[in-house]
């Protein structure tokens, strides 16, 4: 019988959008990258869109994609970042899935997953529903076909679940194998056998029978070998990777197996760093040796139609020992943060949330009901817009679903009414239970969402949630007796994150005059036109007025806002914003500032903002965070020059006794080689980031570092090299001249200087396939083009061998597996 392997990765990330911006901001934790989606993609998501397998001498002999080898699955929030911010990874994944398809008779890799991870036994029937339905929706989006399989966050489910899953046409899930509970053969005479505790047979698909009397295939992946994947260390070698899973096959079957396991997706690349050079490895271990087929589960199951049939395990998960009780009680189960802390403000966070859900249900479904015809179905059908925000589909939706004509105030409502149930919906995403403490970034991501949902309520129905949910979320105790309750976090953390249109009217008040005023502007998911503004400047001082309407692209929601704005130099902001009045009250304010400004008085122009402003002010700390720090990189600039001409000065006059110390291995005293640091991380990094970099003196300095014994810093230095290769890389791809192919080996001769790694992975796909087509191209034709062509080759550790093969019979070379 045949021996089929499928490997199963789940790729996703817990939201870290902020809810008001839906965008997400700046992560220090995530340096040198703006945010941890950016770094893990840079890790795992890229990387696994070009794997690299290495020869028997180290260095790469092929490049190909694993999500063209594996089945996936992808969180759709995850993609709608990864769309806007890695668009080329997000179509590698797409082109993928294609590829996939045609490999595997007709049956892609990918397969959906329900929306935003919420764990669906712990859901209501309407929620599990809009969840799946969404989740589909989002795949047919993306993907371009309808899934065959969809995955449960955290592998949980129940019957009810299942059951929504078979209503929606989803033909198979993957569980874990301890959530079969009995088996037996389908056709007359099966007698169930009880395979509790994870004994089930992982090589087959098991048909499942529903209440309802519709069905599911569910696979129960091989336990050992995915523990062992993900947290055993088995991807420190890719052949005994695959041989762990070829020992999965049993002589004593006679039916056609599969051998399937699934894991995190993050474990590739993020969790075990080069993880998926192992996967790449055994993937293509196993096909060159023709030792089994790799498959998907579509496949398979085309192929191979269930001859036993299954019952489950209720209300269980891949990630629980206690069934589904780590998303809603202090069950045991944490990440082992700190010994000692308790996860007793799960229950009471559950409890508020599904408090607050309840509480929204009935005042949705009776306003909306005079705008959609069916809310319900109109919230599943929300998904449309959430995916396509365009005028179009806008009116596309609202053709369907509304009861009358909308006016434009009625449009705002009904989008009101279905962003706070999308935002209901998001507050239960899985990983705000899954860590140790309350006052997690996961768990207050959570509490955001509930934030958001009641704003909105407010604006809806302008009555007491928010206190009700208070009173409820106090109960909720955080490990860190000085945060108090989950009330305090929400006091501390979400209100003052949240946003309206008079603080967007601040940001943009503020950060145009740094910036300068445009006509129209889009701060994140707002956007600003510009209706009237004057300035002026005395010195160092500079005063705006203005008029702007702010206007949600999510809600539609507008209106006209007033500001005025002093700056009286380096971070000291004052600005004031409120609704339009009127001309006469804005004629008024421009004009007294105007008088206060001519006379160079502050205070008589702080007074006029007080007056007009009823003593509301903004000043830095109001700017969103991205641009919060933008700004003060522009006020620091002439303060951070000081400090570096100072610095270099004491640098420079004290370098030969520096010198001395050093060949003497005497310390260099603390405030010297703080000096030495500072000066030699910021010339390498000025040099690393030059539009042509000066090897010469980078390598001087370099000695430098070394003879000093100086500390640099690795990450960001890294990050400012990588980013000047990639684009000096770039110009040998879009013109392959002799010259920029002299002068890229020429910076790639830094790497061997180097005392830290630098990432390499999108220059090596990029000259990889430079490679495959040198012979065509006439620059390259001569000897010592092509030394450069080997040269970067080697630097990069590519496998040039076949290459320099070729071009010595002055031919081209064999054809090597592109990029997939």
């Amino acid at each position: 019988m045949e021996r089929y392997i499928c490997i199963h990765a789940h790729f996703y990330q817990p939201p870290r959008e902020n809810p008001w911006l839906e965008a997400i901001e700046q992560q220090d934790s995530a340096y040198p990258f703006h945010d941890w989606n950016e770094r893990i993609t840079s890790e795992c998501y890229a990387p696994n869109a070009a794997a690299r397998i290495l020869g028997p001498n180290g260095r790469i002999h092929e490049i190909f994609s694993n999500y063209a080898h594996i089945s996936f699955n992808f969180g759709p929030t995850l993609l709608s970042w990864m769309e806007e911010k890695a668009p080329n990874i997000y179509q590698r994944i797409l082109e993928a899935d294609r590829q996939s398809a045609e490999r595997f008779s007709g049956h892609g890799n990918a397969i959906a997953q329900a929306y935003n991870h919420m764990i669906l036994p712990l859901a209501n029937r309407r929620d599990k529903q809009t969840q799946v339905i969404w989740g589909l929706r989002d795949f047919q989006k993306r993907f371009g076909r309808d899934p065959e399989g969809m995955w449960l966050p955290e592998a949980a489910a129940d019957i009810a679940s299942l059951e929504v899953l078979a209503d929606q046409g989803i033909k198979f899930t993957v569980l874990a194998p301890h959530q079969a509970g009995q088996v037996r053969k389908l056709g007359p005479g099966g007698r169930w056998k009880n395979v509790g505790g994870g004994q089930i047979d992982p090589t087959r698909g098991y048909l499942c029978r529903l209440p309802s009397g519709k069905q599911i295939t569910l696979y129960f992946y091989d336990g050992p070998i995915s523990r062992a994947v993900a947290f055993e260390g088995l991807l420190s070698n890719g052949e005994t990777f695959a041989k762990r899973l070829l020992g999965g096959f049993s002589p004593n079957r006679d039916w056609s197996q599969l051998m399937h396991i699934a894991t995190d997706g993050e474990t590739y690349g993020h969790h075990h760093r080069h993880g998926e050079m192992a996967l790449a490895y055994a993937l293509h271990y196993i096909e060159s040796n023709n030792l089994a087929t790799i498959t998907n589960y579509g496949e398979y199951l085309e192929k191979n139609p269930p001859t036993h049939e299954v019952e489950i395990v209720n209300n269980t998960s891949w990630s629980c020992a206690h069934g589904v009780e780590r998303w809603r009680s202090n069950c045991g189960c944490n990440s082992g943060m700190k010994s000692g802390w308790n996860q007793e403000w799960r229950a009471p966070l559950r409890n508020a949330l599904d408090q607050l859900r309840d509480g929204l249900d009935e005042p949705y479904q009776k306003a909306a009901a005079n705008l959609l015809k069916d809310p319900s179905k109109a919230r599943d059908e929300y998904i449309d817009v959430i995916l396509d925000r365009s005028k179009s589909s806008l009116n596309n939706f609202f053709a369907k679903y509304e009861t009358h004509k909308l006016e434009r105030t009625e449009r705002v409502q009904a989008l009101k009414l279905l962003e706070m149930q999308r935002h209901a919906l998001l507050m239960y995403t899985s990983c705000g239970w899954f860590f140790d403490e309350l006052s997690g970034i996961e768990t207050v991501q959570v509490i955001m969402y509930a934030g958001r949902a009641l704003q909105l309520a407010q604006d809806l129905f302008g009555n007491g949630f928010e206190h009700q949910f208070l009173d409820a979320l106090a109960q909720a105790h955080s490990n860190i007796p000085e945060l108090g309750t989950g009330a305090d976090i929400y006091r501390r953390c979400v209100k003052p994150a949240q946003v309206d249109l008079l603080s967007v009217g601040a940001h943009y008040a503020i950060a145009g005059l740094f910036d300068g005023y445009t006509e129209r502007s889009s701060i994140y998911s707002y956007d600003v036109n510009l209706l009237q503004h004057e300035q002026r400047a005395a010195g160092r001082t500079r005063a705006a007025v203005g008029r702007a309407v702010i206007c949600s692209r999510i809600t539609l929601e507008s209106d006209e806002v007033t500001f005025g704005v002093l700056h009286f130099g380096d971070h000291n902001v004052n600005a004031g914003v409120r609704y339009f009045r009127g001309e006469e009250d804005y004629n008024d304010l421009q004009r007294e500032t105007e008088q206060a400004s001519a006379g160079g008085d502050i205070a008589e122009i702080l007074r006029v903002f007080n007056k007009h402003f009823d003593n509301t002010t903004y000043n830095l700390k109001s700017l969103f965070r991205d641009e919060q720090r933008r700004i003060v990189d522009q006020v620091l600039r002439s303060t951070l020059n000081e400090a570096d001409t100072a610095y270099r000065q004491v640098y420079e006059h004290h370098a030969s006794l520096m010198q001395f110390l050093a060949s003497i291995h005497a310390p260099l005293p603390y405030i010297l080689r703080v000096t030495a640091e500072f000066v030699l991380n910021s010339r390498l990094r000025a040099a690393f980031s030059s539009e042509n970099p000066n090897i010469g003196e980078i390598q001087d300095l370099l000695n430098t570092v070394r003879r000093e014994g100086i500390q640099l810093d690795s990450p960001g230095l890294s990050f400012v090299l990588k980013k000047t290769v990639n684009r000096i890389g770039e110009d040998l791809e879009k013109d392959p001249s002799f010259r920029n192919l002299a002068r890229f080996d020429e910076v790639l001769s830094l790497l061997k200087m180097l005392p830290f790694e630098v990432d390499l992975w999108r220059t090596q796909n990029m000259f990889f396939e430079l490679l495959q087509r040198a012979s065509q191209i006439t620059d390259f034709q001569n000897e010592e083009a092509q030394g450069h062509l080997i040269s970067i080759g080697e630097r990069l550790g590519l496998y040039v061998g076949v290459f320099q093969s070729a071009m010595a019979q002055n031919g081209a070379p064999e054809p090597v597996p592109a990029i997939a």
